[in-house]
């Protein structure tokens, strides 16, 4: 696990948006954790989380034209990741939809910088891969290219078939999905805390039945 992954995690847990208990998720299972980043709810807070989703962005040694957020989640990430990124590598680009077209002045349903290049999508987490695939369509109707998708947490956890939903969008798109963390660097993270022992095996154990 690298470095920032590490911090993330310890600034998520003192954020309180990585929670440790039981947790009924929207598929019905219950788990052990839960992830929420809508609990980086302040200034200070999303500019720390707009440099770990930069810092996952330039490990990863991409070429990024344009940062894409969809709308309405991934509007602030996209916002707070190319301010961090300026600041730690090259001014980028970044653009994001509305819900809405808009029917006056400009119109349409883009804001922000014209979607050319190599375009990355921002998103918080890839439960069902609705967002990418909306995304996707709106991306390839400007005429430029989806190279990826950078999301907060990939709980490498099985959807209706053997695959997660991360591995499907990545499968059907041909792109990488790069996550800031994953399940299982917080299990490592845990085996290095001094609260390992039932945490730790109720996680396990969590992860050998749905994991992939």
């Amino acid at each position: 696990m690298l470095d920032y992954q590490q911090q993330f995690i310890q600034y998520a847990l003192d954020c309180g948006v990585l929670k440790f208990g039981q947790f009924q998720l929207k598929s019905g299972r219950n788990s052990p954790y839960f992830f929420n980043t809508g609990l980086f709810n302040t200034g200070a807070s999303l500019d720390k989380l707009g440099q770990f989703y930069a810092q996952a962005l330039i490990n990863a040694n991409v070429e990024i034209d344009v940062l894409y957020g969809p709308a309405y989640k991934g509007i602030p990430l996209a916002s707070a990741t190319s301010i961090a990124y300026s600041r730690l590598k090259a001014d980028l680009p970044f653009a994001f939809n509305r819900k809405e077209a808009k029917d006056h002045g400009e119109g349409g349903v883009l804001v922000g910088a014209p979607l050319q290049g190599k375009v990355w999508i921002i998103d918080d987490v890839i439960t069902a891969g609705t967002s990418v695939r909306e995304s996707v369509e709106i991306i390839n109707a400007a005429g430029a290219t989806v190279a990826g998708v950078v999301i907060a947490l990939d709980r490498q956890e099985k959807g209706l078939n053997q695959l997660s939903a991360v591995q499907e969008v990545s499968a059907q798109f041909d792109i990488p999905v790069i996550p800031i963390i994953s399940l299982a660097n917080i299990i490592d993270f845990i085996q290095n805390s001094d609260e390992t022992g039932e945490k730790l095996a109720i996680i396990k154990a969590y992860r050998q039945q749905y994991g992939v």
